[in-house]
């Protein structure tokens, strides 16, 4: 039985009918994470020791009689921007490659309180800033679909582990766009939760006021399971929405018949390829024959969501990592003749292209003379895109766009054309502007690679996203694909 293909429910149940036992199960995952690893490249730190024996205990607790949880026994995957305690957490970069934290971010927390076991922490883009992957301090994460392409980015690692079999699900964290693109590269569910849903603390920060952790499954009810476990308030976070979670799964295997969807036109305009566009046709006519309504909306200030992203992200980035000075955290350059050149030489050679690039933007941004003119405007015209949402939502239950304007791209195509590169998540990043819910899960394919439908909610409304996605899936198959990837060769 190839227990890597499976979801974390099915594997549940198998685990209590004691067709299977958690060892069992955690060996061969393992199994088929060092198999096709050389060329997933998925991984940056693996604990597979400590996962053997985790998942023992899980076996000693169901041999004695005790129940288990929906999540007790399943292996998953951390990306590596979240703190584990007495395990790596180097946000693929230079600049934290010795840093091991003395504690665990509250979702880690309660996924080990859930009794999932971590098979190791996975390869992003470095502190989450790219939409590839191929920022890494360490090498790039390969595409399972195609070897030679992206997973997406920043959490690359995370939605490849999934898609090739090396986790049954893992988590994420979405600034921009970070879940949902790299989940429809890879043909897997991937959310991003309402801001404030769930805890960030723990998570090393890009842009405080846009990031936020969620999950990565093979189906939707796998969603819905971690969801539950990750979900609610956390007062180590001032962010945290003190708010009642409801059971996910309760959503699932409802109708959806009499909901009026939007489709918002500038989602669907110059820049989206065909392929992707006759996709969007074809999982609309699919939600309509489960009895939705589709109606042609406008989100009037789409257009200003990128360059307002690409002000206000550096600029909270910049302030975020300006903790790392050599004398704090992780890398320190060698050889410094003094304090500043210390500082100099440590960032100079600490952080990549990338992240200097966008420390330098929002620097620019917040400088004296400049804060009026571009962080300040970008703030106000991140309320007017909140405020389109707002309009849309009266009138509809979600909205419906592609997650992405292409399939994955080849690796090196866009790495020296950073504005092509922003370009990837034109899709997302609205609805991290905006603070709101949106769920990606594979529509269709072209030429063999994943295409990937965005459906976005009202705030805290991820139920209802999990109950039209679970809908459609049913109604599909796509989900039930996994990569041609055998013996560690594409095939």
């Amino acid at each position: 039985m190839k227990l890597h293909t499976k979801c974390a429910h099915e594997l549940h149940d198998l685990l209590v009918s004691k067709e299977i036992s958690a060892t069992e199960l955690v060996n061969d995952v393992a199994a088929r994470l060092e198999d096709v690893e050389p060329k997933v490249l998925a991984f940056v730190t693996k604990t597979i020791d400590e996962a053997k024996a985790a998942a023992a205990r899980v076996d000693d607790k169901i041999a004695s009689g005790e129940k288990i949880g929906p999540l007790e026994g399943i292996p998953m995957a951390i990306k590596d921007n979240m703190c584990t305690e007495g395990v790596p957490t180097t946000c693929s970069s230079k600049m934290l490659h010795n840093f091991v934290p003395p504690y665990d971010a509250t979702v880690v927390r309660k996924l080990k309180e859930a009794g999932s076991i971590m098979l190791g922490k996975v390869n992003m883009d470095e502190f989450a800033m790219g939409s590839s992957c191929e920022n890494s301090w360490q090498e790039g994460t390969r595409n399972p679909w195609r070897l030679e392409r992206v997973p997406g980015g920043s959490s690359g690692g995370s939605a490849a582990s999934v898609s090739a079999g090396q986790a049954v699900f893992s988590l994420g964290s979405d600034t921009g766009g970070s879940i949902r693109q790299p989940a429809a590269f890879c043909g897997v569910v991937g959310l991003k939760p309402t801001y404030g849903s769930v805890s960030r603390y723990g998570l090393i920060a890009f842009a405080s006021s846009l990031d936020q952790i969620g999950p990565f499954s093979r189906d939707v009810r796998d969603c819905a399971l971690v969801m539950n476990a990750i979900a609610g308030h956390d007062p180590f976070d001032s962010t945290s929405a003190p708010i009642e979670h409801p059971d996910y799964t309760t959503f699932l295997d409802q109708s959806i018949k009499g909901w009026r969807i939007g489709v918002p036109k500038e989602y669907f305009g110059e820049g989206i390829d065909a392929d992707v566009s006759e996709t969007m046709q074809k999982a609309m006519k699919t939600l309509e024959s489960l009895g939705a309504e589709l109606i042609e909306c406008s989100l009037p200030h789409t257009e200003y969501a990128l360059p307002c992203y690409y002000i206000i992200a550096p600029a909270e980035a910049s302030s975020n990592l300006a903790r790392y000075d050599g004398v704090r955290y992780g890398f320190r350059a060698e050889e410094a003749e003094d304090l500043i050149s210390m500082f100099s030489k440590t960032r100079s050679e600490g952080f990549g292209e990338e992240v200097k690039r966008r420390i330098m933007l929002g620097t620019y941004a917040l400088s004296s003379g400049y804060y009026d003119a571009y962080y300040l405007k970008a703030l106000k015209v991140r309320t007017l895109i909140k405020q389109d949402f707002d309009r849309a939502f009266e009138k509809f239950d979600v909205l419906l766009s592609p997650t992405t304007p292409s399939v994955a791209f080849s690796c090196g195509d866009r790495l020296n054309n950073p504005l092509q590169m922003y370009q990837s998540d034109i899709c997302t990043l609205s609805v991290n502007l905006a603070g709101i819910p949106a769920i990606s899960i594979n529509a269709g394919f072209a030429d063999g690679l994943p295409i990937g439908v965005q459906f976005m909610g009202k705030p805290f409304e991820e139920g209802r996203l999990l109950q039209i996605s679970h809908a459609f899936e049913q109604a599909t198959s796509c989900h039930s694909q996994m990569p041609p990837l055998k013996g560690g060769c594409a095939e």
